[in-house]
């Protein structure tokens, strides 16, 4: 945890919890046009830049090489070691390598790329997908999007005005489940929507003994939901959250004490450990409520502290039935009378496989069976679209929405579960933008 790191944190927390601070309006600026459903021209061959080589980026660099109509031009990092244990892939798919702080905007500069992977840590995720759209690409960021609602305003902005995709890769929207249930929610199988849970459950205390730990400055400035899109993204598009049908109104949120982090410093890391000189100040597990337009509810639960198995909740419940994950079941919606769960995931899978996961999940399996499939898929996707000219599964304003939980749930924790509205990052151009398909 260097001390740079700390004290972006500490501006992040700052900022986010400014007295009267809300960013709930912003003027579209001049020139800037909407892009839901919004189709860029076609490109015969997708030439992507990576920036950022830690493990995220050694995973997707892998699912490109095995991707129609995708090739890898160039890889940044500001560690030179980081480039050096990369040399041999580079030399053997002629990629360029660039390092150091100037080494992203000499990539985008010499090599024009059409599209840019951004898998760096989170404060610099938005300034970089600006700095990409700026040179002309597409960009596609790891989560979240931003870490203000200043910065995601940019963001959108930029977006809009340079029209340029700018896409967060939230891979567990292609996760097996994840596009079941919305195969199912749009063939109608749930009736009317009402409610939803979404989670990230993971115990990552191990990552602070790791030499990249920048984790441990967010949990020592900050207190709230720091990763919320993995589970709140597949259940906002089963509702069509800021597409036509519903939009985000407003959110609470609590944190519980903060004491794993601590207390597994103190027995597993050195008395000279930074985690071990700093007070860490966000709960162990936060959980957030979050109300819609139309009245509708989610609960977003976030905790990479406690001693629990990995869980995403998954569940979307209908007037007509429930389906859940973390295990596979549904109860209603055509499978049952709903008095009970069916678990039977096979049964499930064999009725309601999603097409894309007929199509493409040999291949999503093979090149990635520690994820299920979901990082093949989320690119493949991303390449397809932009190779054919269609509209992304997911646009820039979903992206923006979705990340928007982190700083509005940060607020509200610190005033005491005091309701945050969200911003409407489409300027109501909302209510024109169509639901996502089953998509073929």
């Amino acid at each position: 945890m260097n001390p740079g790191t700390n004290s972006t944190a500490a501006r992040i927390h700052a900022e986010n919890t400014a007295p009267g601070r809300t960013d709930a309006s912003h003027p579209r600026p001049e020139g800037a046009v909407y892009l839901g459903g919004f189709r860029a021209p076609a490109l015969d061959t997708v030439r992507f830049a990576l920036a950022g080589l830690g493990e995220r980026a050694a995973v997707l660099l892998e699912q490109l090489r095995a991707i129609p109509h995708a090739e890898v031009a160039g890889l940044c990092d500001l560690r030179l070691d980081a480039l050096q244990s990369a040399g041999e892939l580079c030399e053997a798919n002629a990629l360029q390598l660039f390092c150091g702080e100037e080494g992203y905007e000499r990539m985008l500069t010499e090599l024009k790329p059409d599209a840019v992977i951004i898998c760096t840590s989170w404060e610099t995720h938005a300034q970089m997908a600006i700095a990409a759209m700026e040179h002309g690409a597409h960009a596609f960021v790891e989560v979240p999007l931003g870490t203000t609602l200043a910065e995601l305003w940019r963001v959108v902005d930029t977006a809009e005005r340079t029209q340029r995709h700018c896409m967060m890769l939230e891979n567990c929207c292609y996760g097996r489940d994840e596009l079941m249930f919305l195969h199912m929610v749009r063939r109608g199988l749930l009736g009317e929507l009402l409610h939803a849970e979404a989670a990230y459950i993971h115990d990552l205390k191990h990552q602070m003994q790791g030499d990249a730990d920048w984790r441990t400055a967010h949990f020592a400035a900050r207190n709230g939901n720091l990763y919320p899109t993995h589970g709140l993204g597949p259940v906002a598009q089963y509702m069509s959250l800021a597409r036509r049908e519903d939009m985000f109104d407003r959110l609470v949120s609590f944190s519980s004490p903060a004491v794993g982090r601590a207390a597994y410093a103190e027995e597993n890391l050195a008395p000279e450990h930074p985690a071990n000189d700093t007070e860490l100040r966000c709960g162990d597990i936060n959980t957030t409520l979050i109300k819609t337009r139309r009245g509708r509810t989610i609960v977003v639960q976030w905790d990479e502290t406690s001693p629990r198995p990995y869980n995403r909740k998954n569940l979307i419940q209908g007037t007509e039935g429930t389906l859940a994950g973390f295990p596979t079941r549904a109860a209603g919606a055509g499978v049952n009378d709903g008095s009970e769960w069916s678990t039977d995931a096979e049964a499930l899978h064999a009725q309601y496989e999603h097409p894309l996961r007929k199509r493409l999940g040999a291949v999503a399996e093979q090149t990635d069976s520690r994820r299920d499939g979901m990082n093949y898929l989320v690119l493949a996707r991303v390449v397809e679209c932009l190779h054919r000219g269609e509209p992304l599964d997911q646009n820039v304003y979903e992206g923006a929405l979705w990340s928007a939980v982190s700083p509005l749930s940060e607020k509200s924790v610190h005033e005491g579960g005091a309701p945050q509205p969200f911003p409407d990052f489409t300027r109501g151009d909302w209510r024109h933008t169509a639901p996502l398909g089953i998509v073929e």
